[in-house]
């Protein structure tokens, strides 16, 4: 039987909304996450940093630019056993610098996405999918990478209908 898995990683705390700063408990790619649990039946994986970065946003991108500088692997708090009994992958994160944060990579790396469909969801204030897609590519090897859905952060609460047209075009649902 086919699973879904949706991975992802998701930033809280101070966060930028289209020109301010604003605090939030949740961050915008869990929220669209809660969405497509909404929709369709796929189990979660939260990617999370063992060390995460500062909970002040503009220290957190200068952590995040150092990190894509270094080409840096982070250590995550905690890693799936297996990837194996999952068909499709849901690979949602954050536009950081214009591709994937690099705990992502971290856990790209670790598994064989020999045979699976990837589907990469980017949320963003604007910057849209930048290189991530190309860059899962290079990372996840063998894996069928499908066109990324890209979400505007400040709109996440409101992108249901984006997910669901998304997952109808994947035949996701």
């Amino acid at each position: 039987m086919a699973k879904t898995l949706i991975a992802f990683f998701s930033r809280a705390d101070e966060n930028y909304f289209g020109g301010a700063m604003r605090y939030v408990k949740v961050g915008n790619t869990e929220i669209v996450v809660g969405l497509m649990k909404e929709l369709i039946e796929a189990d979660t994986f939260k990617i999370e940093m063992k060390n995460p970065y500062s909970p002040v946003y503009m220290t957190c991108i200068d952590e995040a630019k150092k990190d894509k500088q270094n080409n840096a692997r982070p250590e995550l708090s905690n890693y799936l056993e297996s990837i194996e009994d999952y068909d499709t992958i849901i690979l949602g994160y954050p536009n950081y610098w214009g591709t994937i944060p690099m705990a992502v990579a971290t856990f790209l790396e670790r598994y064989d996405f020999t045979g699976k469909t990837i589907l990469p969801l980017c949320t963003n204030e604007g910057s849209g999918m930048g290189s991530s897609e190309k860059d899962v590519k290079k990372i996840a090897k063998g894996a069928d990478l499908r066109r990324g859905l890209s979400v505007t952060g400040s709109m996440a609460a409101e992108s249901k209908n984006a997910v669901e047209q998304w997952f109808k075009s994947n035949d996701i649902m």
